[in-house]
């Protein structure tokens, strides 16, 4: 089940979804940028709640780095709008209801919980660079201290 498509060192495949601010948002838009991709299971839980606060919280010095975050879920975007309303995120949540991106990036899997077996998101963040070339990941992420790892990845 892993397809993953993506490799540290190659140009990641362009890709287009939905986003939060109503458009058709491609990776290929921010050629000329760092992207902090970071994929998150679902809105509103405690877990991407937190990783998404961080980002936040961190987002003034990205940008001074030179780099966006898109957050992408296969959350619906009416789901992406009230967390992006209630948690004051300053960033677009892209919606990738089919997986189609999220089995780009291997991070569609198999998972276990409460001994029920589901398929779902695996937490990550990719960092592309400004030719569009992956040049780290994060893979099985842990939230607590992870997006400042992200931004000194990002500022060196």
């Amino acid at each position: 089940m892993n397809q993953t498509q993506v490799q540290i060192g190659n140009v990641v495949p362009d890709f287009t979804l939905p986003a939060s601010n109503g458009e058709q948002v491609s990776l290929s838009d921010f050629r000329g940028k760092k992207v902090i991709v970071y994929f998150y299971p679902k809105n509103m839980t405690p877990g991407c709640t937190n990783e998404a606060c961080s980002f936040r919280d961190l987002y003034g010095e990205i940008q001074q780095a030179g780099a966006v975050v898109l957050g992408i879920s296969p959350d619906p975007l009416k789901s992406h709008h009230k967390f992006i309303q209630k948690h004051d995120l300053p960033f677009l949540l892209l919606s990738d209801e089919d997986h189609k991106v999220s089995l780009m990036f291997g991070v569609w899997q198999l998972k276990k919980m409460y001994g029920r077996e589901f398929e779902g998101i695996v937490r990550s963040t990719f960092l592309i660079d400004e030719e569009g070339k992956l040049v780290k990941e994060w893979r099985k992420v842990k939230v607590a201290g992870h997006a400042e790892e992200v931004l000194q990845a990002v500022q060196s």
